[in-house]
């Protein structure tokens, strides 16, 4: 589509939240993008989440390439009157509630271990059964 002046509110926008009407807000720019959910590689759930939300961080942080970029603006229908967007959102991760780190730290050490041990271990069972094989064939041979 060319570029549309068509200015719209954030809440007329946020109407269209769902699979059958799907509009996302990025860098200011409104795109209905409801015909390309089922080819997006990345899977419509993903651009559905990224309704009712001005989704430019959400689409920067994927890293989309300039032709994806460029794909963009067929969708493009109009813009978004900036001073109705909602306030930021603080997404800086508030620290633990517990009195004590302990129990997330000591999981995250379980999930090292095992990363570590699991190989060694299926490794040791491999050998195990490679020299009781051998041993078995020897012995019937």
């Amino acid at each position: 589509m060319a570029l549309n002046s068509k200015t719209l509110t954030f809440e007329e926008v946020a109407k269209h939240n769902h699979k059958k009407d799907c509009w996302i807000i990025v860098h200011g720019k409104v795109y209905d993008i409801t015909p390309f959910l089922d080819d997006h590689p990345g899977g419509d759930e993903v651009l559905v989440a990224a309704t009712e939300k001005d989704a430019t961080i959400d689409f920067e942080d994927v890293g989309h390439s300039d032709s994806a970029t460029e794909m963009m603006e067929r969708y493009l229908i109009g813009k978004v009157d900036t001073a109705t967007l909602p306030a930021k959102v603080n997404h800086i991760q508030q620290p633990p509630t517990q009195a004590h780190g302990v129990g997330n730290q000591s999981s995250g050490f379980v999930v090292k271990m095992l990363q570590f041990l699991l190989p060694l271990l299926l490794l040791g069972l491999a050998f195990a059964l490679q020299h009781y094989g051998k041993k078995k064939y020897a012995s019937t041979s």
